[in-house]
């Protein structure tokens, strides 16, 4: 199978996990701390990777060991402002929508820190991006809530995460990248919540299994197959397939847990999705040249 066919089906699959594993810590967030929460999540899920990759992880220089744990912090910090949004928002889709512009935000990234010169579509998927955030930030004037600005940040952070994760997983392997980063998320969400939280001295069987499915499904199986898939293919491309995220985690909400979006919520998540769409349409046309041939 050729690698970019691989990646587009493995990217695929991390999608509907990704959008599934909102579901699993929303539910996880009825009893836990959100910061306790993350770090049990990601440091559980780091060690599994860590016993079953031990051989690999045995092999790494410390160059290559250094690598992955400044990507785990980065990703760390952005996974603490997503929990935190998550936490506090009524509205699962429009987090989804806030945080995949994580996507758009990836050439601009590039370009400021690497002088990765953009593309006319970035600089018209922008601006669109930018309607879409305000439409779901106004309400009686500009007054975004909470949540939407850390999803925001998340976002921002996530974008340099995905293209410093790219260039790391090109030549450290996959399972032995995600044991390290997944672990070093752990490790920062609980010296957060230490500092921050008040832990339940009971938790409950449901919550416990909510924490393990999140664990298992949405932060082991699904960052491996990230990570692998995105040493497969470049960041832009893989940036495509993840633009699937906020459609499957708003159906996913729509279902699980009954929610419905105002007119002007969809409108701002539909200029979102068209941004992310805009952004890639180079790439989207060369996935689709084959299938229209």
């Amino acid at each position: 199978m050729p690698h970019s066919t691989k990646a587009d089906g493995l990217l695929l699959i991390v999608t509907l996990l990704a959008a599934i594993s909102w579901m699993f810590s929303k539910e996880a967030l009825g009893e836990l701390p959100p910061l306790l929460f993350i770090s049990g999540r990601f440091f559980m899920a780091g060690a599994l990777l860590a016993v079953v990759g031990y051989a690999a992880l045995r092999r790494l220089t410390g160059k290559e060991i250094r690598t992955a744990s400044a990507v785990g912090l980065l990703f760390g910090t952005a996974m603490c402002f997503w929990i935190m949004g998550l936490s506090t928002t009524s509205s699962l889709g429009e987090g989804a929508f806030i945080t995949s512009l994580s996507v758009v935000l990836v050439p601009i990234v590039s370009w400021a820190l690497f002088r990765e010169t953009p593309t006319l579509t970035t600089w018209i998927a922008l601006p669109t991006a930018i309607a879409g955030m305000a439409l779901l930030a106004l309400r009686d004037g500009f007054q975004p809530e909470a949540s939407q600005w850390y999803f925001f940040v998340a976002a921002l952070l996530l974008s340099l995460t995905f293209i410093l994760n790219g260039r790391a997983a090109s030549h450290i392997p996959a399972l032995a990248l995600s044991a390290i980063q997944l672990t070093w998320v752990g490790l920062l969400a609980g010296i957060a919540s230490l500092l921050l939280e008040t832990w339940p001295t009971v938790i409950s069987a449901a919550a416990w299994n909510w924490l393990l499915l999140s664990v298992l499904i949405g932060t082991a199986a699904r960052f491996l197959l990230q990570t692998y898939a995105q040493g497969l293919t470049s960041p832009s491309h893989a940036a495509v397939i993840m633009i699937l995220e906020p459609v499957w985690t708003a159906a996913i909400a729509a279902l699980w847990f009954s929610e419905r979006m105002s007119m002007q919520q969809w409108l701002g998540c539909t200029l979102i999705l068209l941004a992310l769409m805009i952004n890639r349409w180079q790439a989207i046309r060369r996935m689709l040249r084959p299938v229209t041939l």
